[in-house]
């Protein structure tokens, strides 16, 4: 364990100007003698819930509850966000390709490690709405262009509209992932329980990369993807451990036939050649890009391995031991305080800001787009689906009471 931390600040001075928390507040700060303390105590080594369980720790505030209350400013004084923070608030990453396991191994390894689990999102959760009618069954009455295209339609069919929809699917995945991901920041910086996350939105270029060698997804797809990537993935925080599970092309294969899912296993989108394309874009691009910022493990999955080993490889690895000027961990060193307190309110109550980065927005690929006919076929048709007219909790023909007291 390194020694304490600490930092000096002061409030209300008549010095250097600075807007905390992006709020109606503003705070003047600078330092001198008169100074308000706080310790932090930076940990090197994530431990297993059974090493925490032995050993004495530092109490920590309980969580704080984000999805009811803002993190203000007043909040920030009282609960300043190094103080939530030990040496298992991380995100830890696991990739690697279909049918390996990752969330197997995720779910394993967030139990063990006293974690939360993030699964990998889904398109096809976002055609079920929040009374649980499925959209999916308005697509006779839409055009093409504007019918439910989910992971299951994709393996069915990856050159649909000579590959659009495909590159308008994972359009959605990488804005899924990267709402994931923003979900698992906040969970951290409001709870400082780490993240055990199936993918991210940093390795999701991989399936376009894959689409565009096996001839599904056009070069203009591919760049708008990568435009939409490149402005959005700066705002976000890198993971500090990325687990890679490698299994050859073959075995992935062949675990893919032994699921027996007569689309998957028939797909384009799951051959050894797009496979081969995944794997490359996995090992020539990925792993060697966030090996510069994050921890990386690799581990042969030919045979399931033994997640205590795992844990035990983790508990070794040193997060502490990289100094200003190394770029590993360097979204994990705030400046102060209020560094931590600005982003914690940032990635907490401004994510439509966020997420607007992860829309496209070019006009250099304009097939990408829906034209304005069918999206306003498309909302008449939506609108009118069990539950859509109102906001949930306003729709009387689904059941909901009391309406006249919710105006």
């Amino acid at each position: 364990m390194a020694a304490p931390v600490s930092d000096e600040m002061v409030f209300l001075s008549n010095c250097s100007l600075s807007a905390k928390l992006c709020g109606s507040f503003v705070v003047l700060t600078f330092r001198r003698q008169t100074t308000f303390r706080s310790q932090v105590d930076v940990c090197r080594f994530i431990s297993s819930k059974t090493m925490r369980h032995r050993l004495q720790s530092t109490p920590k505030p309980a969580p704080f509850p984000y999805k009811e209350k803002t993190y203000n400013f007043f909040r920030a004084l009282f609960d300043p966000t190094p103080s939530r923070l030990d040496e298992n608030s991380k995100i830890i990453v696991i990739e690697g390709p279909p049918a390996v396991g990752k969330g197997a191994l995720a779910k394993k390894l967030a139990d063990e490690l006293d974690m939360l689990y993030f699964p990998s999102p889904s398109v096809a959760s976002t055609y079920i709405n929040d009374y649980g009618y499925d959209l999916r069954a308005l697509d006779g009455k839409l055009p093409l262009s504007c019918q439910s295209y989910d992971e299951s339609e994709f393996l069915k069919d990856p050159s649909r509209m000579d590959g659009i929809k495909a590159g308008r699917f994972q359009l959605a995945k990488y804005q899924l992932r990267y709402k994931c991901y923003l979900d698992a920041l906040v969970h951290i910086l409001n709870t400082g329980q780490g993240v055990v996350m199936d993918r991210s939105p940093y390795s999701d270029f991989v399936y376009i990369e894959a689409m565009l060698q096996q001839g599904i997804i056009s070069k203009s797809i591919q760049s708008i993807y990568n435009e939409v990537r490149t402005d959005s993935l700066f705002e976000l925080w890198k993971p500090h451990l990325v687990i890679y599970l490698d299994l050859p092309v073959e075995q992935v294969r062949r675990r893919i036939e032994e699921r027996n899912v007569e689309y998957e296993k028939n797909s384009p989108a799951a051959s050894l050649t797009y496979l081969q394309f995944l794997e490359n874009a996995y090992k020539k691009q990925y792993l060697k890009d966030i090996s510069a910022h994050a921890e990386v493990l690799i581990y042969d999955w030919t045979e399931v391995g033994d997640t205590e080993i795992l844990v035990e490889d983790i508990e070794r690895l040193d997060f502490d031991q990289y100094t200003i000027y190394d770029k590993k961990m360097e979204d994990w060193r705030r400046v102060d305080k209020w560094d931590w307190n600005i982003y914690r309110h940032r990635f907490t109550h401004q994510q439509q800001d966020l997420l607007a980065y992860t829309s496209a927005r070019s006009l250099t690929c304009p097939e990408i787009y829906i034209s304005g006919s069918d999206i306003r076929l498309y909302e008449s048709v939506k609108d009118k689906a069990p539950g859509n007219k109102y906001a949930k909790g306003y729709n009387a023909d689904m059941g909901d009471k009391g309406l006249l007291f919710k105006l």
